[in-house]
């Protein structure tokens, strides 16, 4: 059978707008059967997937996705598994969802004092109870009061948070390298996540070289899709242990929706080769 596969899923239990169910459903009419639910800090999705995507036809590959730190810069991580039931990496995940929680609530205190008229109470609205609360659930809680903002511009909002930004504040504790040995000792795989994000390209070549992992080529957020892709194929080829990739599908903002970024059926067979998964 054919796989038809989205690498990089989020839900409502981290900071997608769509439930589990909601995501299997959709990627079950779109006609996907494997899928990976990737959520920031937290593996609850995954398992809530597991245990009820057969039904939809699909098979479910648990992943997460970390925010790391590295030379000033954040950088995200995927990490795939066979089996997410570990001790040190679930007591890991929930201490940086603590700390990225703490993270943002001091961002909402810093945008209330630049005169934008959200509180922490808004931003709780749309997290999971057990969740990392981030940036996203700030979007979230602006979205959900345009009429307070007229027409939001989402480009001046994005630029809030990033540096030099009245709510740049960045979270530094989960370092990238201990990101990567966490993910390995565990029994994960990790990969780079959207390296055509990451601001200072120079940082990818040393990112792929601390440890082998792979790289997430197939990915449709940055501009001239085929071009990126094309070139980190070629930088996956020499630089990484094998390609991967998805939609990175979150919700009314995301560019591109579930199953809309092809990703090859050798990039789903060599994980699931890595992973021992039949």
């Amino acid at each position: 059978m054919k796989l038809n596969a989205d690498l990089h899923i989020h839900t409502k239990e981290s900071d997608g707008c769509l439930s589990v169910e909601e995501v299997l459903r959709t990627a079950s009419e779109l006609g996907l059967n494997l899928l990976s639910i990737t959520d920031h800090e937290s593996t609850s999705g995954a398992e809530k997937a597991q245990k009820i995507a057969y039904s939809y036809g699909i098979e479910i590959i648990p992943g997460v996705e970390l925010n790391t730190f590295y030379q000033e810069e954040e950088v995200h991580l995927l990490g795939y598994y066979k089996d997410i039931q570990n001790d040190q990496l679930q007591e890991r995940l929930l201490q940086i969802r603590k700390e990225r929680t703490l993270i943002t609530k001091l961002i909402v205190e810093k945008l209330s004092q630049n005169g934008i008229p959200i509180n922490w109470e808004q931003v709780m609205k749309s997290a999971s109870r057990d969740g990392v609360i981030c940036k996203t659930h700030i979007l979230y809680a602006l979205y959900n009061r345009p009429s307070e903002y007229g027409r939001i511009n989402w480009n001046e909002v994005a630029s809030w948070f990033k540096p030099g930004g009245i709510a740049y504040l960045p979270y530094r504790g989960n370092p990238y390298q201990e990101a990567v040995d966490l993910i390995y000792s565990t029994g994960g795989f990790p990969v780079l996540a959207h390296p055509g994000l990451i601001r200072n390209k120079s940082m990818i070549k040393d990112l792929l070289t601390y440890k082998p992992v792979g790289l997430e080529v197939y990915y449709g957020y940055w501009d001239q899709r085929e071009t990126t892709v094309s070139l980190f194929e070629e930088i996956s080829k020499t630089s990484a242990l094998f390609s991967t990739g998805g939609s990175d599908y979150h919700g009314f903002f995301s560019p591109v929706g579930i199953g809309q970024v092809k990703v090859p059926e050798k990039c789903v067979m060599d994980l699931k080769d890595y992973l021992q998964i039949e």
